[in-house]
C-alpha cells in the first residue's frame, strides 16, 4: 500500500498538514488531503470518499479530531488511523460523545450567520499548547469559520468495524480529553500513545510521517499483524 489520505478536523484546512504532506510525498507516498467544511458531515464524507475512490488501491486514511467522524463513514479503505479523533459507533456523533473540552468551548465564537469561529489566542491554548510561539501562531492563523452542525452529524457506517484501525492518543491534548480518547481507542485494533498536544502534525510532523510510513510498510510485510499498545514519543 502506497496511498494515503489526510483528513483534517473542524476549523482546519489541508494546509495544516503541509509539513506532513511534504515528508510523505518525498518518501514516495501517493497523497491526497481533500478540502472539508462543505456544510455537513455527509457532504464532508462524500468529498473524502470521492478522493478514496479515484486512488489505484485502498489507501491508508488518517483522520484528525472531527476527521475521525468523516473517515468512520468511508468504504473501500485499506487502513484507518485515528489521530486524537472521534470513533463513532452506531447512532453516535462527535457532539454526542461530549468531545469538546472546556478550553475548546471557550474559544468558540458564534457568528451572525450561524457559523462559528475560534478565537485565535484561545485556540492556541486548546490546540497548540505544546507548540507556543511562531508555529502555533501560524497554525491559528489558518483556522477558518465552520458551518453549524457538522459535529452533530452521525456517520452512516462504522468503517473501523471492517478495516484495520489504529488510534493515536495525544496524552497532552487539551481539545479532546485523553480519558475520552482512551475510551474511543478501545474500539480500534491497535493503540499508540504520543506525548504531544492535540495537533502533533504542526510542531512535530516527523512523528506523523514516521507513523504513516511505518504502517504502510507493515501493511506490505508478509505475515503482517498489528495488535497491542506501544508508545511513540
Amino acid at each position: 500500500m502506497t496511498s494515503a489520505v489526510l483528513v483534517q478536523g473542524l476549523y482546519r484546512q489541508p494546509e495544516h498538514f503541509i509539513r506532513v504532506a511534504e515528508g510523505l510525498r518525498a518518501a514516495g507516498v501517493d497523497l491526497v488531503a481533500p478540502e472539508l467544511h462543505r456544510g455537513s458531515l455527509t457532504a464532508d464524507t462524500a468529498a473524502v470518499q470521492a478522493a478514496v475512490d479515484v486512488l489505484a488501491e485502498p489507501p491508508l486514511v488518517l483522520g484528525h479530531s472531527y476527521g475521525g467522524s468523516v473517515i468512520t463513514g468511508l468504504s473501500g479503505v485499506g487502513r484507518l488511523v485515528y489521530l486524537a479523533a472521534f470513533v463513532s459507533d452506531t447512532g453516535e456523533s462527535a457532539a454526542g460523545l461530549r468531545g469538546a473540552s472546556a478550553e475548546l468551548k471557550a474559544a468558540i465564537e458564534p457568528q451572525t450567520d450561524g457559523s462559528t469561529r475560534l478565537d485565535a489566542s484561545r485556540a492556541v491554548d486548546a490546540l497548540y499548547a505544546d507548540r507556543p510561539g511562531r508555529l502555533a501562531a501560524w497554525a491559528a492563523g489558518l483556522l477558518r469559520a465552520q458551518a453549524a452542525g457538522c459535529g452533530r452529524g452521525v456517520p452512516e457506517c462504522q468503517s473501523w468495524k471492517h478495516a484495520p484501525s489504529v488510534y493515536v492518543v495525544c496524552t497532552r491534548g487539551r481539545a479532546i480529553a485523553p480519558s475520552l480518547q482512551q475510551v474511543m481507542a478501545a474500539r480500534c485494533d491497535s493503540v499508540r500513545e504520543s506525548e504531544t498536544g492535540h495537533s502533533p502534525f504542526v510542531g512535530q510532523p516527523e512523528l506523523v510521517i514516521d507513523l504513516v510510513l511505518e504502517l504502510l510498510d507493515a501493511w506490505d510485510a508478509p505475515g503482517w499483524a498489528d495488535r497491542g499498545i506501544t508508545t511513540t514519543q
